[in-house]
C-alpha cells in the first residue's frame, strides 16, 4: 500500500454568507449545502485523486451520513478500513463568506471512537510507504499510528491541525510536519515556553526545525515555506487564482503532497524533494479554492498536471 491516512471523516454542513457572523450575531445565509468532509477524508481523497494508491483507516457511524461518506470514498478509489460504530458520524458546520474565507465548528462524533488500533489496522500502516496523520482523532491513536509506522520504516507526515499540544514521543516519530502560519506560531510558542512568538515564517521554521524534522509552513495565497534541518529553507510561491471557497485547501495540499512524495520513491527526505512535492501540492490547492466545498473541490491528477503545464 502506498499511502495510508488515519484520520477523521465528517459530513459538512455548509452555509454561504456575505460575511462570517460576529459573536452574538445572527445573519441570513445566501445558500446551503451538505458534502463529504473531515480532514482525514479530505486528505485521503486528495491523495487518491492525485494518483496515489491510498487507504483510509477511520470510524463512521451506522447512519445515512456514514453511508454517504463511504460511497464518496469508494467513488474516489480509496481502499477502506472502516469501523462502523455506535455513534453519529462526525459533522462540521462551515460558514463561507463572499471572499471564500471560512469558519468551522466540528462535532467529532464517531471520530472519537477511533481508538486502540487493531492488528489489521497496524498491518495496513506498516505496509505503507507514507503515513499521513492529522489531529481530529484521539491523540493516543495518532501517536500509536506514528509509532507503528516508524518501526516499519514508513515515512510519517503529520498535519498538526486543528492545533493541539503535541507530545514529544509523537514528534520523535514524525518525518515531515505540515502546519499553517498560525499553527506554526502556536507550536513555536510551546517550544519556547512563551505566551506568543512574533516572527515571520523563516524564523518560525527555524524554531520548529529544532525538533529535528522537516517542516512545511503553508501560507495561503502566498504559497508555502519548506525547511529541512541542515539545508535551510525555500519559498514555494503561491499561484494567483480567484478563490471561491478555501474550505479543504490545506487538506488538498497535504493529500497531494504525500501522493507526490510517495511517487518520488525516495527513502530520504531532502530540501529539493520536498520543494518539488510542495510545488505540486500548491497547484492542487490552487485548483481546489476555485470550486466550492471540500471533497467536491479536490482536483484529479490530470487536472493538476494540465494546470501546471499552463504556468
Amino acid at each position: 500500500m502506498s499511502v495510508v491516512v488515519v484520520g477523521s471523516a465528517n459530513l459538512d454542513l455548509i452555509y454561504r454568507v456575505e460575511r462570517i457572523p460576529a459573536a452574538g450575531e445572527t445573519i441570513l445565509a445566501t445558500a446551503s449545502d451538505t458534502a463529504p468532509g473531515g480532514k482525514g477524508n479530505n486528505q485521503v481523497t486528495a491523495a487518491a485523486r492525485a494518483g496515489a494508491d491510498a487507504s483510509f483507516i477511520a470510524a463512521l457511524g451506522t447512519d445515512a451520513a456514514g453511508d454517504r461518506l463511504e460511497a464518496s470514498l469508494v467513488e474516489s478509489g480509496v481502499a477502506l478500513h472502516l469501523r462502523r460504530v455506535g455513534a453519529p458520524t462526525g459533522t462540521a458546520l462551515i460558514t463561507v463568506d463572499d471572499r471564500g474565507e471560512n469558519a468551522i465548528v466540528v462535532d467529532s462524533g464517531a471520530n472519537g471512537m477511533l481508538t486502540e488500533l487493531t492488528v489489521e489496522e497496524r498491518a495496513v500502516i506498516a505496509g505503507a510507504r507514507v503515513l499521513l496523520l492529522q489531529l481530529e482523532t484521539p491523540m493516543a491513536t495518532v501517536a500509536d499510528a506514528a509509532a507503528v509506522a516508524r518501526s516499519a520504516g514508513t515515512t510519517v507526515v503529520l498535519n498538526a491541525a486543528p492545533i493541539r499540544y503535541l507530545p514529544r514521543e509523537l514528534l520523535d516519530d514524525v518525518d515531515v510536519l505540515v502546519v499553517n502560519d498560525q499553527e506554526a506560531a502556536h507550536l513555536a510558542a510551546d517550544l519556547r515556553q512563551a505566551g506568543r512568538v512574533d516572527a515571520d515564517e523563516h524564523a518560525l521554521a527555524a524554531v520548529l526545525g529544532e525538533l529535528g524534522l522537516a517542516v512545511i509552513i503553508t501560507l495561503g495565497a502566498r504559497g508555502a515555506l519548506v525547511s529541512v534541518p541542515g539545508s535551510g529553507d525555500a519559498l514555494v510561491a503561491g499561484l494567483p487564482v480567484d478563490a471561491v471557497d478555501t474550505t479543504g485547501a490545506g487538506d488538498t495540499f497535504c493529500g497531494a503532497l504525500v501522493a507526490e512524495l510517495e511517487r518520488a520513491g525516495s527513502s530520504s527526505i531532502d530540501l529539493a524533494l520536498l520543494v518539488r512535492c510542495a510545488e505540486f501540492a500548491t497547484a492542487a490547492a490552487a485548483l481546489s479554492v476555485q470550486r466550492a466545498g471540500a471533497v467536491p473541490s479536490i482536483p484529479t491528477l490530470a487536472e493538476i498536471r494540465a494546470f501546471r503545464s499552463t504556468l
